[in-house]
């Protein structure tokens, strides 16, 4: 009986250690990383390659407010609860972050922060909390699968926290959503506390949705070549980020969809998962460093409104910004207009964003007047979640290196949704300042949301 006893004694030891660290070893492997050309809604950057990974530990649940607050004093969250993912975090707040824990459980800092966060040192032997890379967040996801998710049927509203109107596939059928696999379920417009779904068959909870969650690695090309624990590019300007918010569309859960943003800048849909290294985990050294933006202007604090408006929103918001700046305004117009029938643009904007279509723009700006500006004021309709194709024909038809965006864009419930990715990725050379987005027209809060966020912007 005592024996009996003590072995209990040992297994409730085992599972309340178990319980209090919560991670679960990721045993390494060889993976497709990327999405094959028939994966539906993948992008130019999933370029298919073969990646090795080494064995490393992954949370089961991505850090609650709770955990973050324990650690840092403070919640920086949108939505509040202990429970709930932490959110609105910087990259560099989730690096110093990492480092709080591991110097908190005695544990080696992995992070090395200088020249006022542009230069980040990891040391990969270090047993301290770090943020995984991207090719461990993919490998951990997919769970050994090929297919864009996980399960073998595309998750919906019951199995993940995201925009639930919008489930994988539906933008070609949102006329006809009979014929979806998953259909559209209810959309909650918030975070819920971490594992409120089924985890996934390794055990990890709300990797799809809820929150994306912060990567190592500055965003690039993926490698042609085979790799063994890749660590992204040695500089950029944009770090990754993966799985997908609370506010995302079905197709930008999947395992292969890349975000990115600046490492200064947060969200509320964006916080962390933490790892640290397994028993076979690589040693050495990894150095990355911010890409210096530096101005490809000549403007002394000239600011430009440019935006593109179909039903009039984006409109009433560039216009009230005008009326408080004074600033020049521009408003896109086409060769070809999208229709006036709201039925019929839905399909045309799908098509088009689907097909990444460059529309002709009929407006010039002069690139002698476009060199005045320092500061781009973008504004958009929020169109299947991100940018409608005029915005990206804008955006690789003049030189925004160098220059600041402050994006603004009307939407019918998604926010931003992954518009700013859009942004970041086509001009990767620009700085991008606090956005507003504003709820169909703004109502009579409009002009002192504008108000604020100018402010917020100075």
């Amino acid at each position: 009986m005592k024996k009996l006893f003590l072995l209990f004694c040992m297994i409730i030891g085992v599972l309340t250690m178990a319980q209090a660290s919560d991670f679960i070893l990721i045993k390494g492997g060889t993976f497709q990383m990327g999405s094959p050309d028939s994966e539906d809604w993948r992008s130019n950057d999933e370029v298919l390659h073969s990646v090795t990974v080494s064995p490393f530990y992954m949370a089961s649940h991505e850090v609650t407010q709770q955990e973050w607050r324990e650690v840092t004093g403070k919640n920086p969250s949108s939505f509040t609860g202990d429970n709930l993912p932490v959110e609105s975090i910087t990259w560099l707040e989730a690096v110093e972050f990492c480092n709080a824990l591991s110097r908190k459980e005695g544990k080696t800092p992995v992070y090395k922060v200088s020249d006022g966060g542009r230069t980040v040192t990891w040391d990969r032997g270090a047993d301290g909390y770090r943020l995984p890379t991207e090719a461990e967040w993919e490998f951990a996801a997919r769970a050994g699968t090929t297919t864009p998710f996980y399960s073998k049927r595309v998750p919906g509203a019951d199995d993940v926290n995201f925009y639930g109107h919008y489930p994988y596939q539906i933008e070609q059928n949102y006329f006809n959503d009979s014929v979806l696999e998953t259909q559209p379920g209810v959309y909650r417009g918030k975070t819920l506390p971490v594992g409120s779904f089924k985890p996934n068959p390794w055990g990890l909870y709300d990797i799809y949705g809820n929150v994306g969650e912060w990567c190592f690695d500055y965003y690039g090309d993926y490698s042609a070549s085979n790799q063994t624990d890749p660590a992204g590019p040695d500089s950029g300007t944009r770090r990754v980020y993966r799985g997908g918010g609370w506010n995302d569309f079905g197709k930008n859960l999947r395992s292969a969809y890349r975000a990115a943003m600046q490492q200064s800048s947060s969200a509320y849909n964006v916080g962390l998962r933490l790892v640290f290294n397994g028993d076979k985990s690589p040693s050495g050294t990894v150095v990355t460093k911010e890409a210096a933006v530096t101005s490809s202007g000549s403007g002394k604090g000239k600011a430009l409104i440019i935006y593109y408006s179909w039903s009039g929103n984006t409109r009433g918001v560039a216009r009230e910004i005008q009326k408080q700046t004074g600033y020049d305004i521009i408003e896109l117009e086409l060769v070809k207009p999208y229709s006036n029938n709201y039925s019929t643009v839905l399909n045309e904007a799908q098509r088009d964003q689907h097909k990444q279509a460059r529309p002709e723009l009929k407006t010039k700006i002069d690139k002698k007047k476009w060199e005045e500006y320092d500061t781009i004021i973008l504004g958009y309709p929020n169109w299947w979640a991100s940018i409608p194709m005029p915005i990206a024909t804008l955006l690789e038809s003049y030189d925004f290196a160098g220059r600041t965006i402050l994006p603004f864009c009307s939407h019918g419930g998604g926010r931003f949704g992954q518009s700013l990715t859009a942004i970041a990725k086509l001009a990767p050379k620009a700085k991008i300042g606090k956005g507003l987005s504003v709820h169909y027209s703004g109502g009579p809060a409009l002009p002192k949301d504008v108000e604020n966020w100018l402010k917020d912007n100075r």
